[in-house]
C-alpha cells in the first residue's frame, strides 16, 4: 500500500493512443501509472465497430509506412500495416490514372508515375476543353513533379519547419506548379492527407505531409484502427487501465473522479482531445476542427472489386462529397466476411444533406459501375475529428505546462497518429526528467492501487 501521500506516482487521463503510448514509457521506467478512460472502452476516436462481420472505422485516419513512431512505440511492434498499393488513383475528366508511385524498374524515390491504369469514361470520349485529361499534364510536368518529390523526401524536417509559413493553398500558387497539376494531383492529395478541403494548412504542415507521402506507403492497420489502442492496453502491466472513470478535476498532485473520489499523485498527464483538456484545464486552447464524414458501403459486384485492386482512389473533378474511397476489404481482408467487399469512402467538411445518395452517385462515376444495390452499413460523422492547423502552427506545442501537470494529444503536434505518439513520447520523457524513474513510489507492484468501483 502506498502510504500516507500517494497511492499512483501519475495519473493520466484519457486511453487513447496517446495516453496509452505515454504509459508504455512511463511503465517500462518503473513509474506507477493509472490511466483513467470515462469511456468503457479505449481508443477515443480511434474505434472500430462490427457489424455483421465487418470492420467499420469511424475516423478512417490514413497511416504511413513513413509515421517513425508507430516502430518506435513500445506495445506497437506486433502492429500490421496493410499497405495501399503505391502512389494514388487519380479520377479526372472520365479517366482514371495512377500517380505518385516510384518509376517503374526502381527509379528514385518519390518519383511520379503516371499510366493510364483505368478507362472509365467510354472509349473514344473527350476530355472537357482546356483541360490535359491528365491530372499533371504532359511529361516535362509530369518529370518536374517527380523531381519535386524526390526532393522533399530527402529534405530534413528541421529546413521544412524553416520555411516561411503561409496557408498551403497560397504556398502552392506562389511556388511557380502548374495550375493543372495542383488542382489535378497536389490538392486533393493534400485534402486527403490534411483533412482539409481548402487547404487552410499552414505550409510546413502541407510540406511535412508531401514528404511522408513520398517517403513511405500510405496504410491502415490490420483489423481496423482500434488495433493500435487494444495492443497498446493490452500489452499494459494488468490493472493499469480503468475505464468507466469520469475525471472532474485536476491538479499537479491529485485527480477527483465522480466515481472514486480523490486519486492523489506525483503527476497528472492529460492525454484526452483538446475540447476535454479544456474542460478540465480552463484557459487551455482550444483549437478549430475539421470534420469526417466516413461511409461504408457493401457489394458482391466484382466490378468494383478489381477495378481499383488495392489502390487509394481520389476524385480530382471534386464532382461530389467524396474526397477519397477505397475498396478496403481489397487492402485489408479481416474488415470484411468473405465474398463482400467493404467501400470506405471519406467526405471532408459538412457533408450535404442525404450524403449517402450524393456519395452513391459520385462512386458510382468513379467505380464504373451502378451503385443502387450496394448496401451502406454505416455513416460515421465526427465534428471534430481532426485539429486544425492553420498558420501560425506551433508543431511542437508544450507538453509540459507546469511541473506535475502535463499535455499530450494530437492537438500539440501534428495533427496525425504520428503527431499524438509523438506527442506523448515528449511528455513521458517530461515527466521522467521531473520524476526521475529511481523516485518512483512503487516500483515493485504490478499495478497502481486505484480505489476500485464498489
Amino acid at each position: 500500500m502506498l502510504e500516507p501521500a500517494y497511492q499512483v506516482d501519475v495519473v493520466i487521463v484519457g486511453a487513447g493512443i496517446a495516453g496509452l503510448s505515454a504509459a508504455h514509457r512511463l511503465t517500462s521506467a518503473g513509474i506507477a501509472t493509472a490511466v483513467l478512460e470515462a469511456a468503457h472502452c479505449v481508443g477515443g476516436r480511434m474505434s472500430t465497430e462490427k457489424v455483421d462481420g465487418f470492420r467499420l472505422d469511424r475516423t478512417a485516419q490514413l497511416l504511413s509506412t513513413a509515421f517513425s513512431e508507430l516502430r518506435l512505440t513500445p506495445g506497437l511492434d506486433t502492429l500490421t500495416l496493410r499497405p495501399f498499393a503505391p502512389g494514388v488513383l487519380l479520377h479526372r475528366d472520365g479517366r482514371t490514372q495512377r500517380a505518385g508511385a516510384p518509376a517503374a524498374g526502381g527509379g528514385t524515390r518519390g518519383a511520379l508515375h503516371v499510366v493510364r491504369a483505368l478507362a472509365s469514361a467510354p472509349r473514344g470520349a473527350a476530355a472537357a476543353p482546356g483541360r490535359s485529361g491528365t491530372p499533371v499534364g504532359g511529361a516535362v510536368d509530369q518529370a518536374r513533379l517527380g523531381a519535386a518529390l524526390g526532393r522533399i523526401a530527402s529534405t530534413p524536417v528541421e529546413r521544412i519547419l524553416a520555411r516561411p509559413e503561409m496557408p498551403a493553398a497560397q504556398a502552392l500558387a506562389q511556388r511557380g506548379v502548374p495550375v493543372r497539376t495542383v488542382e489535378g494531383f497536389l490538392r486533393p492529395l493534400l485534402a486527403t492527407l490534411l483533412s482539409d478541403p481548402e487547404l487552410t494548412t499552414s505550409s510546413r504542415c502541407a510540406d511535412l505531409a508531401l514528404r511522408t507521402f513520398a517517403s513511405g506507403r500510405l496504410c491502415v492497420p490490420e483489423g481496423g484502427a482500434e488495433m493500435l489502442p487494444e495492443l497498446l492496453a493490452r500489452t499494459l502491466p494488468p490493472g493499469t487501465v480503468h475505464t468507466g472513470v469520469r475525471v472532474t478535476s485536476v491538479s499537479t498532485t491529485s485527480v477527483a473522479t465522480a466515481e472514486h473520489g480523490e486519486i492523489r499523485c506525483r503527476a497528472v498527464l492529460l492525454a484526452t482531445d483538446a475540447r476535454a483538456a479544456a474542460e478540465l484545464l480552463p484557459g487551455l486552447r482550444v483549437p478549430d476542427f475539421h470534420p469526417v464524414t466516413v461511409l461504408h458501403h457493401t457489394t458482391d459486384d466484382p466490378a468494383a472489386v478489381l477495378r481499383t485492386g488495392t489502390s487509394l482512389l481520389l476524385d480530382a473533378d471534386r464532382g461530389g462529397p467524396v474526397a477519397h474511397t477505397a475498396v478496403v476489404s481489397n487492402v485489408d481482408p479481416s474488415r470484411a466476411p468473405g465474398g463482400r467487399a467493404l467501400i470506405s469512402s471519406t467526405v471532408l467538411g459538412t457533408p450535404p444533406e442525404g450524403v449517402d445518395t450524393a456519395v452513391r452517385i459520385q462512386l458510382s462515376r468513379l467505380y464504373g459501375t451502378s451503385t443502387r444495390r450496394w448496401e451502406t452499413l454505416a455513416v460515421h460523422h465526427a465534428p471534430e475529428a481532426v485539429p486544425a492547423m492553420r498558420p501560425p502552427h506551433d508543431l511542437r506545442r508544450p507538453v509540459r505546462l507546469l511541473a506535475g501537470l502535463y499535455v499530450c494529444g494530437d492537438h500539440r503536434d501534428t495533427s496525425t497518429v504520428q503527431g499524438a505518439l509523438h506527442s506523448a513520447h515528449r511528455a513521458a520523457a517530461a515527466i521522467l526528467a521531473d520524476l526521475g524513474a529511481a523516485g518512483s513510489l512503487n516500483r515493485a507492484e504490478p499495478a497502481p492501487a486505484v480505489p476500485r468501483a464498489a
